[in-house]
């Protein structure tokens, strides 16, 4: 028997930039020329994003091949439409000299990302996110996926934009609920990171739901700066990055488990209390700070309970098929008090037991 050893050197690490502004839709394609010049573009969008005018503004009357995602939304976040993409960009005789933007909301970002990771082994991938969920999370930290027949998110890679931009007028053609759900990532990244913006959220929710242009900038700051962190310091998420995943666990199989009815955001709401009295349950904490974190989401007009008809569905089944499980169940990220997650001997997601899960899922 032989046995060899083959050594990959390290990557050089990769740096890409984040603009947040209002109104800069038009400037940001003579941007992507400029550092990419010679290249081939491609873009990828849904149709909600085609009808709200946002491609137009952003080509500005260039001829520009494009694949427009339809219907827009977590239905057609599968292996089918990935496919699609690929070989439209196949039959468009594009190569490895290609960049993808992506401009829409988590799904689109999340689909056009795994199809430049995919295409011709990786092309570079530009997000222009336009939703609130795709502004404070998902443009940034470069995780793509798409999702399987039974569980959310179930293919994927790790595959960091070349750049970012982030125009908070484009928030303002999104519906009442999109808008409102979104922000859930916002209130999200608060209470694991940061007390000082939970307040400011606190302070300002008027203004948030007014959309005021201000006020959104100053919260993409917040996002960016606090998802960034944390995905430089675990880029692909082996131990530390796994706090963005708070409320999700059980978030995602709420999602699941109603048919994507309930959208991203609603669901996160659900599974950010489901881990407030896991919280409660294992004794983390001021259990007061739930109560915070409730009044905040209500104030929003976001659910805190399961939907009724979702009461019989097997929400445990469909935890043990999280991506993250490892022997069928996976680690839960709780905190110990706003702006601070509950680490447990250098873990930032830690075990919980089924009793505890099933308590707390009849709770909701």
């Amino acid at each position: 028997m032989i046995e060899l050893t083959v050594s990959i050197p390290a990557r050089d690490p990769k740096n890409y930039g984040i603009t947040i502004g209002a109104e800069i839709l038009p400037s940001i394609w003579p941007r992507i020329e400029a550092d990419f010049p010679g290249c081939s573009k491609f873009v990828v969008t849904d149709e909600n994003v085609f009808a709200a005018g946002h491609l137009k503004r952003l080509l500005g009357g260039r001829q520009v091949p494009t694949f427009v995602i339809a219907p827009a939304g977590e239905t057609s976040k599968n292996m089918d439409t990935v496919v699609s993409i690929i070989e439209a960009m196949e039959k468009a005789y594009l190569g490895r000299d290609t960049v993808v933007i992506g401009i829409g909301g988590g799904t689109v970002g999340d689909v056009a990302g795994f199809a430049a990771s995919m295409f011709k082994r990786g092309v570079p991938v530009v997000h222009i996110p336009t939703t609130t969920v795709a502004q404070a999370d998902s443009a940034i930290g470069g995780k793509t996926g798409v999702d399987s027949t039974m569980s959310k998110n179930a293919f994927g890679t790790f595959w960091h934009p070349a750049a970012v931009y982030i125009d908070v007028a484009t928030l303002e053609t999104l519906d009442d609920r999109q808008y409102r759900a979104g922000l859930v990532e916002s209130v999200k990244h608060a209470v694991i990171a940061d007390s000082e913006y939970f307040a400011f959220i606190e302070k300002n929710i008027q203004a948030i739901l007014l959309r005021d242009r201000a006020i959104l900038q100053k919260i993409a700051d917040f996002n960016c700066r606090i998802k960034g962190k944390v995905v430089e310091t675990d880029p692909n998420e082996q131990n530390m990055r796994r706090i963005l995943n708070y409320g999700h666990t059980i978030g995602h199989a709420v999602e699941s488990a109603g048919g994507y009815k309930l959208l991203h955001g609603e669901a996160v709401a659900i599974g950010m209390i489901a881990a407030g009295l896991i919280e409660i349950e294992m004794g983390l904490g001021d259990p007061r700070k739930l109560e915070k974190i409730s009044a905040v989401l209500k104030k929003l007009r976001l659910p805190v309970k399961l939907p009724k008809d979702l009461a019989d569905n097997n929400l445990v089944d469909l935890i043990k098929r999280d991506k993250k499980a490892l022997n069928r169940w996976p680690r839960f990220v709780l905190i110990s008090q706003i702006g601070q997650v509950y680490c447990r001997d250098g873990q930032w997601a830690v075990e919980v037991g089924l009793p505890i899960v099933e308590k707390v899922l009849r709770i909701l």
